[in-house]
């Protein structure tokens, strides 16, 4: 397998950043904004269909913040009292959805009126942590519990129905649909491990086996390309894990913070790859070798 090289560039400076399956092509970056402009808190990457990128935790908590495709930035609303957002979805309704782990909800943000009501509430749930779209509308999402490093999953349908699909699993945290929707995955921090599951049509999960384990060092947030490649989070470790759709590792992208929350995909060829960095404070980038989706 032919090596790739990745230099991640700084959002937050002006340096290089680039990804090639030939090892060849490396792009210049120029930086959005300085460290701290978002809090340790920096999480749950979102990019809507006008290219503008979302993180919550915008100067204090209980924010999100929105960079322009320009570089420009500001505190795009502020979430109501007592919630704190970790994941942040777009759905096909255009709508933002995001994860409230203090407040247990999933809220819906109209873009238009940016009116933020509560899509659904569980207090079963530890949190929310991190959800994630199947292409049918379903979502999915992760749910710590931290202090015993356990987890559980579920699912919430288009009309807000909440449904538990397993318990007693690990830390569960970051958490991806292929972007075919036929594999969930998602990975136990704690544990160390990343299982896939296959999707029934009804959103039921089946056939559930181990993806791949890491030593040492957490995860948090991963995604999928087109091509069925898993980009993980290593959290305090500072890189990028990419695994190929049969579990093997290919290459650890090397970031210049040491604690990446989590990543999306944007940019006009969907190939810019935009981690949150909560030791930093901001954003590092670096391009993909294939192109995902987040809206």
């Amino acid at each position: 397998m032919k090596s790739i090289q990745v230099i991640a560039s700084l959002l937050c400076g002006i340096l290089y950043c680039g990804i090639s399956l030939n090892a060849q092509n490396v792009l210049k970056a120029t930086g959005w904004m300085p460290e701290h402009t978002f809090t340790s808190g920096i999480e749950g990457p979102a990019v809507d269909s006008e290219g503008n990128l979302y993180a919550v935790n915008y100067k204090k908590e209980g924010t999100i913040g929105i960079v322009r495709p320009d570089g420009s930035h500001g505190c795009f609303l502020v979430l109501p009292e007592g919630s704190t957002g970790n994941s942040i979805r777009f759905g096909k309704d255009g709508n933002m959805y995001v994860a409230d782990y203090t407040g247990h909800n999933i809220l819906k943000v109209d873009m238009k009126s940016k009116k933020i009501s509560v899509f659904a509430h569980e207090p079963k749930m530890n949190q929310p942590n991190d959800i994630v779209f199947a292409p049918n509308g379903n979502m999915y999402a992760s749910d710590p519990d931290w202090p015993n490093q356990k987890g559980q999953l579920w699912l919430i349908t288009p009309d807000a129905k909440v449904s538990l699909l397993e318990t007693n699993m690990g830390t569960t945290n970051g958490i991806a649909v292929s972007e075919d929707g036929k594999r969930l995955y998602v990975n136990e921090s704690a544990q160390l491990k990343v299982w896939v599951y296959d999707i029934c049509p009804d959103g039921t999960l089946r056939n559930k086996r181990l993806f791949h384990t890491f030593e040492g060092y957490g995860m948090d947030g991963m995604k999928c390309d087109e091509k069925g490649n898993l980009y993980i989070c290593r959290y305090d470790k500072g890189t990028i894990a990419l695994l190929n759709p049969q579990g093997d590792l290919v290459e650890e992208i090397q970031l210049t913070g040491k604690q990446p929350s989590n990543l999306t995909f944007g940019g006009p060829d969907h190939r810019q790859c935009y981690v949150t960095l909560q030791d930093r404070g901001c954003f590092e980038t670096f391009k993909a070798p294939y192109p995902g989706k987040e809206w």
